[in-house]
């Protein structure tokens, strides 16, 4: 890298150290703006109406957009370098925290991985299975439910705001009472989950299965037939199927155009392939199709949480290798964390070696045989995959990530240059990008 005007350079007892700027800002500003009519608008990174901390920056003549430029980031949190520095199983409390609003597919992609470099996917209970696939279709309504909320938000449906995270409330409920969080859950683990389902989540999501349905009516009778909404949605920020395939884009966003590539379906993963439901799709490409997109979503994962419900029997929810499962059913300490002294004391008195087990995988971890792989998985923004490296030892070489919100970005100055400015609001909020995802 050379000191150019992205970069610039200044020399520090550590070497050369560059600072990567916001692009051609700088450069875009010294244009003569009055001759040419056109303005520079800095959109972001803190304004009411992006998604996150991303950066737009428009070149306007009068409210049409006529070039786009993004500048990512801004929440770069280097996960996936720290991932390099800790164990196996302490990999989950950092991949949960990526795509903040779809930890659960965060944490499942990356164990998915893990398990098959250790080959054990043929080894996972049968109710850990059934418990991801509820975690997942759970967290999808959740997720879906933060768009919809902020995409009403922003285009000035303020009751959409509270009835969405209404009901996410509810899902993030479920989710404490499943992990003891309603975030960064670390609830999947390589081999299995951290812990078994309680009954009360259980009867917390019944409930949820009985009036989520009609809320989601309700939401449609607010939205559908508002003519505003109809003059903000339809028509706007258009992607056919092509400008999708051309750019990678997946998820609702390809859906909406007319291709049903579900990975679910497509290629089954977590015995998705024994489910009933269908895969929503939309012909007209436009943020109204997306909006379609995603509430039929929620209605069939609505099915898969019934069906998952269904075929919960008892069992273990972690692997039966005792030199790969972390334990399982850890007694919570008056602090509320960690394990309890009766536990402790319990594993102490076993016997020696057992303690001494005890202590290695919790500190050191186990062993993954050398090797690489790609699994992916569909996520609410679209195909999540994981690339995870082993070089043998008891932490990852190498894991990367394939984030459909990094990816689908790339759309906005497809759906945006031409149009109005108005709409790239609506465009951008239509692609639900996460940052925490988009800057790994």
């Amino acid at each position: 890298m050379t000191d150019t005007g992205y970069a610039g350079a200044r020399e520090t007892t550590e070497g050369k150290v560059f600072t990567v700027t916001g692009g051609d800002w700088y450069e875009v500003l010294s244009q003569d703006a009055i001759s040419e009519e056109r303005i520079i608008v800095n959109l972001g990174p803190q304004h009411p109406s992006t998604h996150g901390v991303l950066r737009l920056v428009l070149e306007l003549e009068g409210e049409t957009v006529k070039e786009v430029r993004l500048v990512v980031g801004y929440l770069h949190t280097g996960i996936e370098k720290n991932l390099e520095y800790r164990n196996w199983t302490q990999g989950t409390t950092f991949v949960t925290r990526m795509d903040y609003l779809s930890p659960m597919f965060n944490e499942a992609a990356y164990c998915f991985g893990v398990e098959r470099l250790l080959r054990i996917e043929g080894q996972i209970p049968q109710r850990a299975t059934v418990i991801r696939v509820l975690m997942m279709e759970l967290n999808r309504i959740a997720s879906h439910l933060v768009w919809l909320a902020t995409t009403g938000l922003e285009l000035g449906a303020l009751s959409m705001m509270l009835y969405g995270f209404r009901e996410r409330e509810y899902i993030l409920d479920i989710f404490e009472l499943a992990s003891g969080l309603r975030m960064n859950h670390a609830y999947i683990r390589p081999g299995g989950l951290a812990q078994d389902l309680p009954d009360e989540a259980v009867r917390r999501i019944r409930k949820f299965l009985e009036f989520m349905p009609k809320r989601l009516k309700e939401y449609e009778n607010l939205l559908s037939g508002q003519p505003i909404w109809h003059e903000r949605t339809k028509g706007v920020a258009v992607l056919d199927v092509t400008g999708c395939l051309a750019l990678g884009v997946t998820g609702p966003v390809l859906r909406s155009a007319g291709l049903g590539w579900d990975l679910r379906k497509q290629m089954p993963y977590c015995g998705y392939e024994t489910y009933e439901f269908d895969v929503p799709v939309r012909e007209s490409g436009d943020v109204w199709g997306r909006y379609h997109v995603r509430l039929d979503e929620m209605r069939e994962s609505l099915k898969i949480i019934e069906q998952c419900l269904d075929r919960l029997k008892p069992g273990p929810v972690m692997v039966g290798d005792r030199k790969i499962a972390w334990p399982a059913q850890l007694a919570v300490g008056v602090d509320g964390v960690g394990n309890s002294l009766e536990h402790v004391a319990k594993i102490m008195g076993q016997s020696m070696e057992a303690l001494i087990h005890h202590f290695k995988l919790v500190t050191e971890g186990f062993r993954v045989p050398p090797g690489q792989v790609y699994v992916g998985i569909e996520s609410p923004r679209g195909e999540l995959g994981v690339h995870v490296v082993s070089d043998g030892g008891t932490r990852p070489y190498r894991v990367h990530y394939r984030d459909p919100s990094f990816v689908n970005l790339q759309a906005i100055p497809a759906i945006a240059e031409g149009g109005l400015l108005a709409d790239v609001i609506a465009g951008g909020a239509s692609l639900d990008p996460v940052m925490g995802g988009c800057d790994r």
